[in-house]
């Protein structure tokens, strides 16, 4: 399990489709709507803290 970086969540990255890399790293979201919203501005949310949840 991996934390979304948009909402926090617990996301299993073995079963999420909603994934991208960024700077090397693979990223793994909660839904399409996480992953949009961390393909709009990455840096924002690659920090050590979650950003408030605007998908699912």
């Amino acid at each position: 399990m991996t934390k979304d970086p948009v909402c926090g969540m617990s996301v299993d990255e073995k079963k999420t489709s909603a994934s991208v890399q960024h700077k090397g790293k693979t990223y793994h979201f909660c839904s399409p709507a996480c992953r949009d919203t961390f393909g709009k501005n990455p840096d924002k949310f690659t920090g050590e803290k979650a950003g408030t949840h605007h998908g699912c």
